[in-house]
């Protein structure tokens, strides 16, 4: 099961990343009259909730569990 062993890595690595790693938001407001457009752009970085980063890596982790338990013995 390689593909539980891949998917519990990835979702431990975007665990720590989203830990890390902020999240830009851009947003634009403006006033449209006619042909004259006047607008206000503002941009600012917000991180995941360290609770969805656990939620990942916790995830990440049982799977990698249930990928090493699932493997056949070699004997």
């Amino acid at each position: 099961m390689k593909i539980l062993l891949f998917a519990g890595l990835l979702l431990v690595v975007l665990g720590i990343a989203s830990l890390v790693v902020p999240i830009p938001h851009t947003e634009r407001q403006g006033i449209k009259a006619g042909d004259i457009n006047i607008g206000v752009q503002t941009s600012h970085s917000e991180r995941v909730s360290p609770i969805i980063s656990a939620v990942l890596i916790a995830g990440g982790i049982a799977l990698t569990v249930a990928s090493a338990r699932t493997r056949p013995s070699k004997n």
